[in-house]
């Protein structure tokens, strides 16, 4: 998952070597951790949180196809 979220940001940013993605586990959910420069932050969020909930959708909508979806998937971001 950490792969294809690294993926869809580099896609959304000028500056692709500021971007880092980790990957945490917490309890049953997997935290990942984007970072990204503050400049092109925005970027990745989107307007109103758009491009935010969009990368959550498919994260969450991979997890269930591929099997896991017995975890909870929470993805940050920051700048």
């Amino acid at each position: 998952m950490e792969k294809v979220v690294e993926y869809i940001v580099r896609a959304l940013v000028e500056n692709k070597d500021a971007v880092s993605v980790k990957t945490t586990t917490e309890n049953d959910s997997v935290v990942i951790t984007v970072s990204v420069s503050k400049e092109e932050l925005g970027r990745v969020v989107g307007r109103g949180g758009k491009n935010a909930q969009a990368i959550r959708t498919i994260i969450h909508s991979l997890a269930g196809k591929e099997g896991f979806s017995d975890k909870k998937y929470i993805i940050k971001f920051e700048g």
